[in-house]
């Protein structure tokens, strides 16, 4: 069993975590990837406080497993939700698009194991200095918001600077990038593309085929020069968002009013709707560049358990090549 100092700190099987990905990370995947024995994860996105609570409450009704929060701290709902996972006593809160500093106290006095996003070594000390449980290491594979380091390059980084748990993130869908995430040092893994794959997760059959017929050459950096650069489905939709910004820039218009003009493409509530329509086309959606790697839709125990056992054959493998 890969039992490591993450598995040890949140009382779970598999050092896997489920990432936070916006309109798509509910209840129900959430808790069925906590019984599968990683770890699930909530994405309270720009939802009201009171639609997390319900779906905290709802994961709670079908787990006793630990699970987590992900807060995005950009969010006009963030001191909101920040306060509602101390009222409902989640586990674990996992934080990014922004520096969670003034929650962190409030969380630990709580009982919370907090875990920000980190995509330098610089912000990984910050956190750690102001009481981070762990960090998770985010490479510009990954899905949705993002920095511009490899995972190759960060979580060695990290892993050299910070004493806690590190979890690395960006690029990683199979148990060959978990035996590899370990090697670099990291405790367990963090995944968003993959879980899009699984039979609990609420989105179209259509965007599922979508993630399983392309590649990693299939997605496309969005806002990169207004400063929020989000890796996303390189479809009509980003396209549309990438020439409106290149447009602005040409014309010398500013950051937000390019913004401004992208919105109608990028909201989230547009993205919403299309995980539920299934039109591919109609909105951007997060997509990191492990893309190439999903070839199948299973269920979350089924993934967890053969991730793990592949990551387990290949570092049995590596020993027996020495």
């Amino acid at each position: 069993m890969l039992k490591t100092k993450l598995t040890e700190l949140l009382g779970i099987e598999y050092p896997i975590f489920q990432g936070g990905m916006s309109w798509i990370a509910d209840a129900k995947l959430a808790a069925a990837v906590s019984e599968g024995g990683g770890l699930g994860i909530i994405a309270a996105s720009n939802a009201p406080v009171e639609v997390v609570r319900e779906m905290v409450r709802e994961t709670k009704s079908l787990t006793d497993k630990p699970f987590g929060v992900n807060i995005m701290l950009m969010s006009d709902n963030a001191p909101a939700v920040a306060q509602m996972v101390i009222d409902e006593q989640v586990a674990v809160v996992t934080t990014g698009a922004g520096n969670p500093g003034k929650y962190i106290e409030g969380w630990k006095a709580a009982g919370i194991k907090v875990i920000p996003v980190v995509p330098t070594v610089a912000l990984a000390r910050r956190m750690e200095r102001a009481g981070a449980d762990a960090v998770i290491a985010e490479g510009t594979e990954a899905g949705g918001h993002i920095g511009e380091l490899t995972t190759m390059a960060l979580v060695p980084q990290v892993v050299d600077a910070v004493s806690v748990p590190v979890i690395a993130a960006g690029g990683i869908a199979d148990g060959h990038g978990l035996a590899a995430a370990l090697a670099l040092g990291a405790s367990g893994v963090a995944m968003g593309t993959r879980f899009v794959c699984v039979d609990e997760c609420p989105i179209s059959d259509n965007h599922r085929q979508w993630v399983i017929n392309h590649t990693e050459k299939d997605t496309v950096l969005c806002q990169k020069t207004i400063g929020s650069m989000m890796r996303v489905s390189k479809n009509n939709a980003s396209l549309l968002a990438n020439e409106i910004e290149n447009r602005g820039l040409r014309t010398g218009k500013g950051p937000m009013d390019i913004l401004k003009e992208q919105m109608p493409v990028i909201t989230g509530q547009k993205t919403r709707v299309a995980f539920q329509d299934g039109n591919v086309d109609s909105a951007i959606f997060c997509a990191g560049m492990g893309m190439g790697l999903v070839h199948d839709v299973v269920p979350v125990k089924v993934l967890l358990d053969r991730m793990v056992k592949e990551a387990e054959e290949t570092i049995n493998s590596i020993k027996a090549s020495f």
